[in-house]
């Protein structure tokens, strides 16, 4: 593993498990998750993220969210992420790294003639009791920046 990578070394490997999602436009639902992180020893990471919503019974019900993109990080703690949605958003993140800890906000954001409005993200994922903790304010159809999305992942 490439020496940059120590911040961001708890993010590698497989991740499951499930969270909640909600926004003024949507109802909260249960959803599931599956993240991958990988290297190839250059100095970033390779994420995606494929989601899916829950029935009230756990059961899957249809997919949902998918992105694929790279974390960067960079001197004194600081971090980039690149995300890609196939809904024709295009993100750039930029934070800070500590222990068991990242903290991202968009620097920019791109959207295609045909994606939905979206202005804005903020990310915040833990290393909790070897687990995944994630939460993801966001700003878009108008309202300002608030909470979207939580999860709690499980190695595997």
């Amino acid at each position: 593993m490439h020496p940059d990578l120590a911040p961001l070394a708890w993010m590698i490997g497989s991740w499951e498990g499930a969270g909640v999602v909600g926004y003024p436009s949507m109802e909260s639902r249960n959803f599931g998750q599956a993240i991958d992180v990988t290297h190839d020893g250059r100095p970033f990471l390779m994420w995606t993220s494929r989601a899916w919503l829950l029935n009230e019974d756990g059961s899957t019900q249809k997919p949902a969210a998918i992105e694929t993109g790279f974390w960067r990080p960079q001197p004194d703690g600081e971090v980039e992420l690149l995300l890609a949605h196939p809904t024709g958003i295009v993100e750039l993140y930029y934070g800070t790294t500590s222990p068991a800890k990242v903290e991202v906000h968009t620097d920019g954001v791109l959207r295609s003639p045909h994606a939905k409005e979206y202005a804005a993200g903020h990310r915040l994922y833990g290393y909790v009791k070897g687990n995944m903790m994630w939460v993801m304010d966001m700003a878009a159809t108008g309202h300002e920046l608030q909470s979207h999305v939580s999860a709690e992942l499980k190695r595997v």
